[in-house]
């Protein structure tokens, strides 16, 4: 069957190389019987791959019921796949069949699987292997045949490790895996799936269909998405709700874009209405440079010193005092010549040159939040709590200021 055909039954939408690939891969192995693990981030539509995987089967004409592993109690969940009996723990007042009873001859998908508990996965394994399970509360062993597809948005083979998935469980639901990609791999895709959205959300509520300028096109494209589809599909809806202008430009889409993704984004591409953020982005990395080029210039001062103390070790009592002491490296001579040799250990000299004690080192965090928070608080302090004067003296707007302030909860 053609791809194309697939995606119009299905309403896939988008022509990316990886898309096309999970596509093929879906429905070369439907006509068989193979268990299948769909990978893929929260949105992405793994539902949809198992409803393909069902309908291009054998099994077509038999049912078909999706299970959320993750919405299920812990208490509960080997009733709901295998079935109990009457009396076999509070509440069961009658007997009942589990999934794997009443889909029998059809198919299974075991959404978020990874949040199935462990004993749970040890009866899965079972079905999985020998096609039998025992209901709670009975002895009697059952037989059933149903085909199974999991699906996660964890990485399962971590899961393994840390003994939160069984291994041999993993491996036996990963006969064929299909990994459908996130929609930032995708980003060709992202203005035809919108404009899609925009169309639909246009007949629904009797309005005209939303327009995208070039400029707002390039930050949606830009845009992380981590909701993937289902997070585009709620912004389309939300545009064709409460714009009152119907030619969208990036700053009118920046409005329903949330802020704390989007000020996280790497590239703003575009000009025009875009600019302030960009503008923005270039001011916090204009700090980190700043502080960048002190640190080297502060390290190459300190190393000059150090240099000119060892050639002349009479100048460490006339270098500038640190808390009434001086810090320098202890310097002694070699015994094999005149020259001076550094210790690993900094040491401790008064002001007098006497009386030395060995110090440990203390290293300096060279991390760029904390250099970024110190900035922020000594602005702050400096400008007695005004962020306008602080986010001006920092070179960034006083919405980014307030953002970090958050952040990095800072009080005030």
């Amino acid at each position: 069957m053609e791809i194309q055909s697939i995606k119009n039954r299905f309403g896939i939408i988008g022509n990316s190389p990886a898309l096309n690939h999970a596509l093929n891969v879906a429905i070369q192995v439907a006509n068989t019987d193979l268990s299948v693990l769909i990978n893929g981030e929260s949105g992405v539509g793994k539902e949809v791959f198992s409803q393909i995987i069902h309908s291009l089967s054998a099994r077509k004409h038999n049912p078909f019921i999706a299970v959320n592993c993750g919405a299920i109690p812990e208490g509960t969940i080997d009733s709901e796949l295998f079935g109990h009996e009457k009396g076999s723990f509070t509440g069961a007042m009658d007997s009942r069949k589990g999934y794997f009873e009443t889909v029998n001859g059809g198919t299974i998908f075991l959404d978020e699987i990874g949040e199935m508990p462990l004993g749970t996965q040890a009866r899965l394994l079972r079905v999985l292997e020998t096609g039998e399970y025992i209901r709670v509360g009975s002895s009697k062993v059952q037989k059933t045949d149903v085909r199974v597809i999991a699906a996660t948005n964890k990485e399962l083979i971590e899961f393994t490790h840390t003994g939160k998935f069984r291994e041999d469980l993993y491996y036996r639901l990963n006969t064929v895996p299909i990994r459908v990609p996130a929609l930032r791999d995708r980003k060709e895709d992202i203005p035809l799936l919108f404009r899609k959205f925009a169309a639909d959300f246009s007949d629904k509520y009797k309005g005209a269909s939303i327009q995208l300028d070039d400029s707002a096109r390039n930050m949606l494209m830009n845009y992380p998405w981590p909701g993937n589809v289902r997070e585009l599909k709620n912004i389309a809806e939300q545009i064709s709700v409460l714009s009152k202008e119907k030619n969208i430009s990036a700053k009118e889409l920046q409005q329903f874009l949330p802020e704390t993704n989007l000020n996280r984004l790497p590239v703003l591409a575009g000009g025009g209405s875009g600019s302030v953020s960009q503008a923005e982005f270039a001011n916090e990395r204009e700090i980190l440079y700043k502080l960048f080029f002190d640190m080297k210039k502060d390290v190459n001062e300190l190393k000059k010193m150090f240099f000119d103390i060892l050639q002349n070790p009479g100048m460490a009592q006339h270098i500038p005092m640190y808390n009434g002491e001086n810090i320098l490296p202890d310097v002694k001579p070699s015994a094999a010549n005149n020259n001076y040799v550094q210790q690993s250990q900094p040491v401790f000299i008064n002001q007098n040159g006497d009386d030395i004690h060995q110090h440990e080192a203390i290293e300096e965090s060279l991390s760029i939040m904390d250099k970024e928070k110190e900035l922020i608080i000594k602005a702050l302090k400096k400008h007695k709590g005004k962020r306008k004067d602080a986010s001006s003296d920092l070179g960034i707007s006083e919405r980014t200021l307030y953002r970090k302030l958050k952040e990095y909860d800072i009080e005030e």
